[in-house]
């Protein structure tokens, strides 16, 4: 029998930018009506706007999503590891948009679609649960070469509760919605 294998481990975001982590909150993201699961493919053009998350978290706890593309500027070339797209802090458990509104929280790095130069590039949103509200946060002086690591370390948030990726690359002029 074949064991089951992790397609975070395959698809090596455990690694390039995780550590192995279990899973301890139920996250939903979606682009539009297209459910975000790991390694499917997602046309930039339907990420202009900022993604639909649903936390099925506790109530009384806060959390932090981060999303990031460790394959900028390029996957066989990733100089700008991590390219950070986007970050929401201080979002409470239990969160399901609705009326087509995102999450609640506070927006420490405004979002940025995914714009892939060359290449199939991982998307990747973690959700980390925090100890208390975040409070004032100095802002990035750049969105290239950020670790997701160093930030969670940084920030004390511990090993990710939830993630999930998506794959992206250029479309082609005449493809695009």
């Amino acid at each position: 029998m074949a064991a089951s294998v992790d397609p975070l481990v395959v698809g090596r975001v455990i690694g390039d930018v995780l550590d192995m982590f279990v899973p301890t909150v139920t996250m939903s993201v979606y682009y539009g009506s297209k459910h975000v699961t790991n390694g499917c493919d997602i046309k930039p053009s339907m990420t202009i706007n900022p993604p639909k998350v649903a936390i099925d978290g506790h109530p009384d706890q806060l959390y932090t999503l981060v999303m990031t593309d460790p394959d900028a500027p390029s996957p066989s070339e990733p100089s700008m590891r991590e390219w950070v797209h986007w970050i929401v802090s201080d979002i409470p458990g239990g969160t399901n948009p609705t009326r087509g509104r995102s999450i609640s929280g506070k927006e420490m790095v405004a979002y940025m679609g995914p714009r892939p130069p060359v290449g199939i590039h991982r998307y990747i949103l973690v959700l980390f649960q925090q100890q208390g509200p975040l409070g004032a946060v100095q802002q990035l002086t750049s969105r290239a070469n950020f670790s997701t690591r160093f930030f969670a370390d940084h920030f004390h948030l511990g090993l990710p509760v939830a993630t999930v990726y998506f794959n992206a690359q250029k479309e082609p002029i005449s493809r695009r919605r």
